[in-house]
């Protein structure tokens, strides 16, 4: 199964539930009082994402650009703008993007640059005073997700924060601290079928190894919140790139 594929056809036919799983947000069901709560809800997340950010890393830390990581419709993205100087966000799919370039017109906001993502984020340029992502890691596959947890790494600014989440485990697997045992390890589902949603991946990342990342990119220190989604445990990793930009 190709998730790019499937992340495509839900930025074709359902692209706002893609991001938050809830019926009011389908297509069919979209109301302008819902298209309201989805991007409030994004400036609650961009809120307290700062608000962490500022506490657990840098009180000070830049605030002229900032990398939004799995875009999607502009949820983060728009609310990111009114907070800094430039906005670069990136998303694996077209029709995602297309999607949020309409709201950033919409919203009369000129100061974002909506790009395609890779799994080298090669059309990424330069470095970012705040490298984010969210909900996005956790639909990727392990193998690559750690790649693309590296590049975000790298791309933060010296004297810049990142502020990146994972899933890591399930709850309820009390006897293996919440790892899957091989016998109920998940086959990756085959490619969605004409009238079925697409399939959206839940992928469950190694502390141990994103930890490493880190530190082998001269991380001396990070603070993580907890999350849990539907049964998927995770964390929001806060973390900070020595150094003063310059």
């Amino acid at each position: 199964m190709d998730t790019d594929t499937e992340w495509e056809k839900w930025g074709e036919r359902d692209p706002y539930f893609a991001v938050l799983t809830d019926p009011k947000f389908r297509s069919a069901n979209l109301s302008d009082e819902a298209r309201r709560e989805f991007f409030d809800s994004g400036r609650l997340h961009v809120n307290h994402v700062l608000d962490a950010c500022q506490r657990y890393v840098n009180p000070q830390f830049g605030r002229g650009s900032v990398l939004d990581f799995g875009c999607g419709t502009g949820r983060l993205a728009l609310p990111f703008a009114e907070h800094f100087e430039h906005v670069t966000a990136v998303d694996v799919s077209q029709a995602m993007l297309r999607e949020a370039r309409g709201n950033a017109e919409a919203a009369g906001l000129k100061n974002i640059t909506w790009l395609p993502s890779d799994d080298s984020l090669s059309a990424v340029q330069g470095r970012f005073d705040l490298v984010h992502s969210v909900i996005t890691l956790q639909h990727v596959d392990v193998p690559r997700g750690r790649a693309l947890f590296a590049r975000l790494v790298e791309l933060v600014a010296e004297g810049g924060v990142g502020a990146i989440q994972i899933t890591y485990g399930k709850a309820g697997l009390h006897s293996t601290y919440g790892i899957l045992p091989e016998n109920m390890r998940i086959v990756p589902p085959p490619p969605s079928r004409d009238g079925e949603d697409p399939v959206m991946l839940m992928s469950m990342h190694s502390l141990s190894e994103l930890a490493f990342s880190m530190q082998s990119r001269g991380i001396g220190h990070f603070s993580a919140d907890f999350t849990e989604h539907d049964g998927s445990l995770g964390v929001f990793l806060y973390f900070g790139k020595p150094g003063v930009r310059t």
